[in-house]
């Protein structure tokens, strides 16, 4: 069980820090990724709030693109709850997607397969915020050429710091930081054969549904053979020149904040659906897009997210009303 395993285990207010909430941050099926390999060493080192996560000397690597696409009926019945699995570098994650929290469901790697069929892992709850803090169980059945059978661990996570993320040459504000600790225990027969201890962070900020930056750091132990593995990924964007980035036309809302109308900038065909969230992940107004002012006067003071729905694809931001 090499690095395949270890990466695919890991994986507010605009005024305020962020929040990290199902309306804006859960995966859905056609949500396509955008990383790439890092150069250089993750500086994971500052911790509590107001941080600086000081990463300027990051370089861009390969591309790595993850899809996250409907599980077949196969698929779902050997990893029971399944609601969307995420493929990506020769590995497949499964995932079950409920109110409150996103939990892993099982992982398919070139070197082993774990399904967490007796109790799935947490991998998020929401909404989570700095200082969230969750301690879960995971159990269930490994494969590996090296052999096959049970494990059972724990799963920590923690939303253990928040500040400025400097990465490359670009400043990203109001970011939190997750930080995932898995222990999991390998057993064969009941006798114990190995572990996996694995630990992860990931950066996230108000306007990007996936991480600006993640990284991953395990050991695992097979038979009294340890191998340490080191992921490093960030978003494409973090590495693009200003010019790159507008030539994108994404979504955009102004003005922001608002106060009785928001406009829309980028590529937003008409008849569009448009949902606004509150931060519980509520919807709270549902329209169809014209041209021209979106009337907001009617909603109460606060952040809310909006998605943007069309025939080919769903982009989703943030924007404030006060």
């Amino acid at each position: 069980m090499k690095k395949h395993l270890l990466f695919m285990l890991s994986a507010g207010m605009f005024s305020a820090q962020t929040t990290i909430t199902k309306a804006f941050h859960d995966p859905v099926i056609g949500d396509v990724v955008n990383n790439v390999n890092v150069n250089g060493t993750v500086n994971n080192s500052a911790t509590g709030n107001n941080a600086t996560f000081n990463n300027t000397g990051l370089t861009a690597g390969t591309a790595s693109v993850s899809n996250y696409v409907a599980p077949t009926a196969s698929e779902i019945s050997t990893f029971p709850g399944t609601t969307i699995k995420m493929t990506g570098n020769g590995s497949t994650a499964y995932y079950k997607a409920t109110a409150s929290k996103l939990e892993i469901t099982g992982l398919v790697t070139p070197d082993a397969t774990l399904n967490f069929i007796t109790n799935n892992g947490t991998y998020i709850s929401y909404p989570a915020a700095f200082g969230y803090s969750e301690n879960d169980t995971a159990a269930g059945t490994f494969t590996s050429s090296s052999g096959s059978g049970n494990f059972t661990g724990t799963i920590a996570i923690t939303a253990d710091a928040a500040g400025t993320l400097l990465i490359g040459s670009k400043t990203y504000s109001n970011v939190l930081r997750i930080k995932s600790v898995q222990n999991l225990n390998l057993t064969i027969f009941g006798f114990p054969v190995g572990s996996v201890s694995n630990t992860s962070y990931a950066y996230y900020d108000n306007f990007h549904k996936f991480p600006l930056l993640n990284t991953t750091t395990a050991v695992v132990t097979f038979q009294g053979n340890p191998q340490t593995t080191n992921v490093a990924q960030a978003l494409s964007e973090t590495f693009l020149s200003v010019s790159d980035v507008n030539l994108k036309e994404k979504m955009s809302i102004y003005p922001n904040p608002a106060k009785n109308f928001i406009r829309m900038k980028g590529d937003v065909p008409e008849g569009s659906v448009i949902n606004i969230y509150s931060l519980e992940g509520k919807i709270v107004k549902t329209i169809r897009y014209k041209s021209g002012d979106i009337d907001i006067s009617d909603l109460p003071l606060s952040s809310y997210f909006i998605e943007v729905s069309d025939s080919k694809k769903t982009e989703k931001t943030k924007f404030i009303k006060n």
